[in-house]
């Protein structure tokens, strides 16, 4: 199944609605955002819900991380949600995978907070984000390493990609056809790595491993330099601005469903 938001948008919005505590927002993330969804890939939803302030502050532990799964004509769902301030702590550790999550276009469900987060995005991006990346890709690299599957391997290179346009542009684009046309140093057989994809989730890469290896060798080298040239600034500048948020957005959006 390849995921159209429209095609789904009744049971996705029926899914928001259900979950015990509002929802700032829900996106479409995994294989979907980066470009190369098979047909029976898993649809990964990603957001952020709003505990109320007595679970933060009372005994119980609270429940800042959910994930519910369920299935959809054989396909696997899952909606994964962090409360509003661990979010926004992740959004301070130079985490790219939170921040593809918040900025991805296929957005199921949105509020003014959502809104608000994107425009702090370019407060938390440093060239230390690269990092990020680099690991990523590395862990990727060695699931390729070991199953000879595709899917690692084209999560390497968009992990690389996406961290040499962010160092280079400021932008998270997490889409991996868009950044093979966007990043001059991206392999040209990425799109008919992508094409294969599409017919097999779990398909065999049918490549030679030293020339890939050599590729994805080059890339790190491309990525270290591009943070190395990077204008980002070094530290972040939206943790004063978030945090305001993450309280704001506790106190007044609980006492707009109180009063409404």
């Amino acid at each position: 199944m390849t995921l159209t938001i429209e095609a789904h948008k009744a049971e996705l919005t029926a899914v928001v609605a259900g979950e015990p505590d509002p929802l700032l927002f829900a996106t479409v993330s995994g294989a979907h955002l980066y470009g190369f969804p098979s047909r029976d890939s898993d649809v990964d939803l990603r957001g952020v819900h709003l505990l109320p302030a007595e679970a933060l502050v009372g005994l119980r532990e609270p429940e800042e991380t959910r994930d519910r799964m369920w299935e959809r004509d054989g396909v696997e769902m899952d909606l994964v949600t962090h409360d509003l301030r661990k979010f926004a702590r992740l959004m301070l550790r130079r985490n790219g995978y939170v921040l593809e999550q918040l900025t991805s276009p296929l957005v199921v469900h949105t509020t003014p907070v959502h809104a608000e987060l994107l425009a702090l995005v370019p407060g938390v991006l440093t060239p230390h984000h690269a990092h990020h990346y680099r690991g990523f890709a590395a862990t990727q690299w060695r699931l390729f390493e070991k199953s000879g599957e595709l899917k690692p391997l084209l999560y390497a290179y968009r992990a690389l990609l996406t961290g040499i346009h962010l160092m280079r542009s400021g932008e998270v684009q997490a889409h991996l056809p868009t950044l093979a046309g966007d990043v001059p140093e991206a392999p040209a057989r990425i799109a008919d790595l992508v094409a294969a994809k599409t017919a097999a989730e779990h398909g065999t890469a049918t490549v030679a491993p030293e020339d890939v290896r050599a590729e994805v060798e080059a890339l790190h080298g491309v990525l270290d330099e591009a943070r190395t040239a990077s204008r980002l600034p070094d530290a972040v500048s939206a943790g004063d601005a978030l945090h305001d948020l993450v309280v704001r957005a506790r106190l007044e959006v609980r006492l707009e469903l109180l009063e409404g």
